[in-house]
């Protein structure tokens, strides 16, 4: 999974990278200190993989992971290439969600690059450049399309809805507010890859103050949150100045700092969290003695798809699939002591995986 993260200027992005990925990236206080994308690799906690791993005493315990990407800052023009505009608009393209980064803190040492704070003017901001992006891509698609749609029916109804999707965009809409319940037309606005028809997770950057009740209070992520109810996104609550302070510490440290603050889990949690949900996605695992394993699956994968995560020869031969809960995996203490209480299933290929099941995949190439 690929997650870019985005921002206007000294929004406190760069900040919330660093935190999250640890990479050090450079954070200034001015416009385009990230030029290059950073990108930083972060593995996803589970509580489940540790407690596996001692139970099987695991040469290797291999989380989940999340790539993310620090994208350029953005600036009002990106899509006619001011600023870091045009390199901005292309990184972006390649992720499978946003995570927007939404200044709802006052501090009159950190310049915002419109003067005052006002994050529904910063959403529209960014929204605004990745229509006119999308609209781009759009009339080079009509272009082509135009063409070939005089001789061919396909063709022809493709650049009817091409037409219909750049009015919608043209009046300000995203992509993923578009409509349609022609199949076909789904799988062309599908494929594409419209930069506003991306899940976006608004990540609402607050001061410590705000934290603790959730920014309960603060005007600004009240009406970030009315906002993405709207456009079906997903928010949190984060203080990217905290997770920095975080990403000093190790994990008993985290806990009791996190403990202090009065909060459950780290802004790193509650993303992750988002995005899964947003994207759709759960955790199945493997465990042994040479290793226990989190792989990433869409909701609803069935077990052949679920082996081919691990190997295509998994697919490719697969016959059944030993399945046990990890919970009742754990509480047996091995998965003969799981069988023998009936707990583990046999499987075939119509089995929908669900989220903590331990796997044991038997397949034949």
């Amino acid at each position: 999974m690929k997650l870019g993260i985005v921002g206007l200027p000294n929004v406190g992005k760069s900040t919330l990278f660093n935190s999250l990925t640890k990479a050090g990236a450079e954070s200034a206080n001015y416009p385009f200190c990230t030029i290059d994308p950073n990108i930083g690799i972060v593995p996803v906690p589970d509580e489940r993989l540790k407690l596996l791993g001692d139970m099987y005493h695991s040469k290797k315990v291999t989380p989940a992971t999340i790539e993310f990407v620090d994208i350029a800052g953005l600036v009002k023009g990106a899509s006619k290439g001011e600023g870091l505009g045009n390199q901005f608009l292309s990184n972006i393209r390649e992720v499978d969600a946003i995570v927007h980064v939404v200044r709802c803190f006052e501090d009159s040492n950190i310049v915002h690059v419109d003067g005052t704070i006002d994050p529904l003017r910063d959403i529209e901001t960014i929204n605004l450049e990745l229509i006119f992006s999308d609209i781009e891509i759009l009339e080079r698609r009509i272009a082509k399309t135009a063409k070939a749609a005089k001789m061919d029916k396909t063709a022809a109804k493709e650049l009817a809805l091409l037409e219909r999707l750049k009015a919608h965009l043209e009046e300000g809409s995203l992509a993923k507010g578009f409509e349609t319940e022609d199949e076909e037309e789904q799988s062309w606005l599908v494929s594409y890859n419209l930069l506003t028809y991306k899940p976006v997770i608004f990540a609402a950057n607050v001061a410590e103050e705000d934290l603790a009740n959730d920014g309960a209070e603060n005007a600004g992520v009240i009406k970030v949150k009315e906002f993405a109810q709207s456009n079906g996104s997903e928010v949190f609550v984060i203080c990217a100045q905290i997770e920095q302070e975080i990403a000093e510490l190790d994990e008993e440290e985290t806990a009791m700092f996190l403990e202090d603050l009065g909060l459950s889990e780290s802004g790193l949690q509650k993303l992750i969290w988002a995005s899964y949900h947003i994207l759709g996605l759960m955790s199945f695992l493997t465990a042994g003695e040479d290793e226990t394993r989190a792989w990433t699956i869409r909701i609803g994968t069935k077990a052949p798809q679920a082996a081919g995560k691990i190997h295509t020869d998994f697919e490719r031969g697969f016959i059944k699939a030993e399945v046990v809960n990890y919970k009742d995996l754990l509480e047996q203490g091995s998965l003969a002591a799981a069988r023998e209480k009936g707990l583990v299933g046999m499987e075939g290929k119509e089995y929908v995986v669900q989220d903590g099941d331990v796997i044991l995949f038997r397949f034949n190439v």
